[in-house]
């Protein structure tokens, strides 16, 4: 059950809803469609706590119905009502924890459009490699939700084979970042790399950065504090690609952040996707900014790319995924890097949602 102080706050919001839903019906909300936008967006973060909290109180309301028939004079109706009442109150019991967890702080980053930048750390070519295939296996989830993917950067390594040293891809769906926030860190892989004549497991690592996608409201970047320099592409890619001067390069002065991107054939578009990650990482760096000022002691997403400071580790001769953050174990490593990884990703939302209730308790 939950105690008084949750169903105060409970009854706050759903007097917040109610009058969001009248707000909606009234000709001056309408008529300013900043106003009604926003008030149709708060009234839709809010209707799943609603429907919760309806379905806790009639949940609720069977539970009272049933311990009254304990005391009918029909020991039937009392056996029946004894029998339900165990799965009745389990069910309480969800309810009750999935509105505390309903009612936690909304991250407001959750709807935005995410970028993953993955780069290849220790290993050398090896790390390439599989800082390919990690970039595939999140383009992969991407294409099993219907999402929509947009390549913005990708930087082959030296050593051939398909590896690359760095990737950035934009996944543009509402909801992508919640989805996908908590993938960011070391990924540590664990097998025998195809060059391996001696049958040697290797370890290399791959770091994986979450971005949500900045707007140009959130990020005002001034034409003084970028320098654009443009250059001819490198690597494969058509005639075109490799004899224009199409690849830009964009430094931010103030941060010293350089972007660069020479995927398209047309400079303008490479041009727009560079400013694209420069806005989205200018973001991100402002928004750890803030983290750190909160909590000084937090550690950065990424970190150094050594391979104790893995979040993850994938064992192809054990065929084993681990999440050490969590504690999770799963097999079928195939079906893992083809993007079937929707049981990780939840396991991963549902822990730290957990964290983030007891730390709200603990205030």
């Amino acid at each position: 059950m939950l105690d008084s102080a949750v169903l105060e706050k409970l009854e706050q919001v759903e007097q917040r809803f109610a009058r969001l839903t009248q707000d909606l019906g009234t000709p001056e909300v309408i008529a300013e469609q900043r106003r009604f936008q926003q008030a149709a967006k708060e009234r839709s973060q809010l209707e799943p706590l609603m429907r919760a909290l309806g379905l806790y109180r009639e949940t609720a309301r069977e539970i009272a119905g049933h311990e009254a028939l304990l005391l009918d004079a029909d020991p039937e109706m009392r056996d029946l009502a004894r029998a339900e009442l165990g799965a009745l109150r389990a069910r309480l019991t969800d309810l009750s924890d999935q509105l505390k967890i309903l009612m936690l702080p909304k991250d407001p980053n959750d709807d935005r459009n995410v970028l993953i930048e993955v780069r290849a750390g220790t290993g050398g070519d090896e790390a390439g490699l599989f800082a390919a295939e990690l970039l595939r296996m999140y383009m992969r989830y991407a294409e099993r939700r219907g999402w929509k993917i947009e390549m913005l950067s990708r930087n082959e390594s030296g050593g051939g084979g398909g590896g690359i040293k760095e990737g950035v891809v934009s996944i543009l769906a509402q909801g992508a970042y919640s989805a996908l926030k908590y993938e960011g860190g070391v990924h540590r892989v664990q097998r025998v790399p195809a060059t391996e004549t001696q049958g040697r497991i290797h370890t290399s690592t791959v770091t994986v950065a979450v971005m949500p996608e900045a707007e140009d409201i959130d990020i005002k970047i001034e034409d003084k504090d970028i320098r654009i320099d443009v250059m001819r592409a490198g690597g494969p890619g058509g005639q075109s690609v490799n004899t224009t001067d199409s690849a830009v390069r964009i430094t931010h002065l103030p941060s010293g952040l350089v972007v660069q991107c020479q995927d398209e054939k047309s400079q303008l578009k490479n041009r727009g996707k560079a400013m694209k990650m420069l806005r989205s990482r200018l973001f991100d760096m402002e928004q750890k900014r803030q983290e750190q000022e909160r909590s000084a002691s937090r550690k950065s997403m990424v970190g150094t790319g050594e391979r104790s400071e893995k979040i993850r580790t994938y064992n192809f001769p054990q065929d084993r995924l681990t999440d050490h953050r969590i504690g999770l174990t799963r097999h079928n490593l195939p079906a893992v890097m083809d993007g079937d990884i929707e049981d990780v990703i939840s396991a991963c939302r549902t822990f730290f949602q957990a964290e983030a209730l007891k730390s709200d308790n603990g205030r």
